[in-house]
C-alpha cells in the first residue's frame, strides 16, 4: 500500500509512522515528491488488519496498490524518476546515448572507441568485461582486466561506465570500477543477484529477458527496488519470436506501455535487438520517436575483427551520422540529445 502525507506533515510525523510499520515487521520506502511525501509499505500487509494507519498524525490517505509491483508503479510515484550517473541525468527530457564495444578487448581499442563516441555525443560508455555467451567456446570477456580498461577510458574521456555483472561475487569490483551495473537478459530472473545489487545505491540497468512478459520484467525491477536501490533503469533489448531473419523482435510497444505503468527510465538496445548493424540506425530512431529515454548502442572501430558481435556494431563514422539523425528525431518529439 501507499501512504500519502499532507503537505504540512512534519518529519516527526513520518518517522512516527515508519517506526510503527517497523514494529510490525514491515519495511518502508519514502518517496519525496514536489508536493507530497509518499511512503510505500513493503512486506506482508495482512499484519495491518485492524491497524488504522489513516489516524496517524499528518497522514492524508492510505491506498492499496493493486499492481503486484509496488515501488516500481506509477501509483507509488507519479513523477518520472531521474537517475544521476556521474552527472549525467537519465530519465529527463534529454535522450541519453550509451555507446561502446560489445566486449572490451584491448586498452588502446577501448580508449579509442570511448574517445570517438564521446566526440559524437554519447554521454555514457558501454563495454562488456564479462560476457555471457551461448557457446562455452566463445570469447567470455577479460573479466577484471576489462573493467580496469573501462576505468582507464573513463579517466581519459570523463564518460561514466556501464558494464554487465554475471556473478554476485564480483559485486565489490563492479562497485569500484563501474558507474552503472548492467543485469543482462539471461540474468533478469536471477533473483539472488537482483537482491544483491538492490542492497546498494549503484545505478542498475536491467535488461528484459529473452521471453519475459512486461509483468515479469517489472517484478524483477521490484526485486531490486524492494531492497532499497531506487536507481533502476529498464532496458528493452528485443524478445524471442518465431522470426529468424534478425536476432530478436524489438518490442517498441514496450516503451509507452512501461512508461504508463512505471516511473522508471526506459532504455532501448537496438544492437542486440536486431543483431545486424544496418538495422540499428532505423530502430534507434524509431525508439526515440516512441519515447525512449536512452539508447544502448554497440560501436567498434574494426567490427570485422571484433571478438564479440561485430555484425551488429556500428563503425564510428556511422555512429556519428546516426547521432546527427537522432538529434532531428529528438527535436521532432520535443526532446533534447
Amino acid at each position: 500500500m501507499i501512504i500519502v502525507f499532507k503537505p504540512e506533515a512534519s518529519e516527526q510525523d513520518i518517522e512516527h509512522l515508519v517506526d510503527r510499520l517497523r514494529s510490525l515487521g514491515l519495511r518502508s520506502q519514502i518517496s519525496r515528491g514536489e508536493e507530497r511525501i509518499v511512503v510505500g509499505v513493503i512486506g506482508d500487509e495482512r499484519v495491518l488488519q485492524g491497524q488504522p494507519l489513516s489516524v496517524f498524525p499528518g497522514v492524508e490517505s492510505v491506498t492499496p496498490i493493486l499492481a503486484p509491483w509496488k515501488m516500481v508503479s506509477r501509483e507509488f510515484q507519479k513523477q518520472d524518476s531521474v537517475i544521476d550517473i556521474g552527472g549525467v541525468q537519465v530519465g529527463g527530457n534529454r535522450v541519453v546515448v550509451m555507446a561502446g564495444p560489445c566486449a572490451v578487448e584491448k586498452l588502446e581499442i577501448t580508449v579509442g572507441i570511448a574517445q570517438s563516441v564521446a566526440r559524437s555525443g554519447a554521454r555514457i560508455l558501454r563495454g562488456g568485461a564479462y560476457k555471457p555467451r551461448t557457446s562455452p567456446y566463445s570469447f567470455q570477456g577479460l573479466g577484471q582486466e576489462g573493467l580496469e580498461f573501462l576505468t582507464a577510458a573513463r579517466k581519459e574521456t570523463g564518460l561514466p561506465v556501464v558494464s554487465e555483472i554475471l556473478d554476485a561475487r564480483d559485486l565489490g569490483y563492479f562497485l569500484e570500477h563501474a558507474d552503472v551495473i548492467q543485469i543482462g537478459a539471461r540474468n533478469m530472473q536471477n533473483f539472488e543477484l537482483l537482491k544483491e545489487v538492490g542492497s546498494y545505491d549503484k545505478p542498475v540497468l536491467l535488461k528484459r529477458g529473452l521471453s519475459a512478459t512486461i509483468k515479469e520484467f517489472l517484478l524483477s525491477a521490484e526485486y531490486i527496488m524492494s531492497r532499497g536501490n531506487q536507481n533502476v533503469m529498464l532496458c528493452e533489448r528485443g524478445i524471442r519470436t518465431f522470426e529468424s531473419h534478425y536476432r530478436n523482435t524489438l518490442d517498441l510497444t514496450a516503451i509507452p506501455a512501461l512508461q504508463e505503468l512505471t516511473h522508471l527510465p526506459v532504455i532501448v538496445d537496438p544492437s542486440h535487438a536486431t543483431g545486424k548493424w544496418n538495422l540499428v540506425a532505423p530502430m534507434a530512431k524509431a525508439a526515440v520517436a516512441a519515447g525512449a529515454d536512452g539508447l544502448l548502442i554497440e560501436v567498434h572501430s574494426d567490427p570485422e575483427c571484433a571478438l564479440c558481435d561485430g555484425e551488429e556494431s556500428l563503425k564510428p563514422s556511422r555512429f556519428h551520422d546516426l547521432m546527427l539523425d537522432l538529434q532531428k528525431v529528438a527535436r521532432a518529439v520535443g526532446r533534447d540529445m
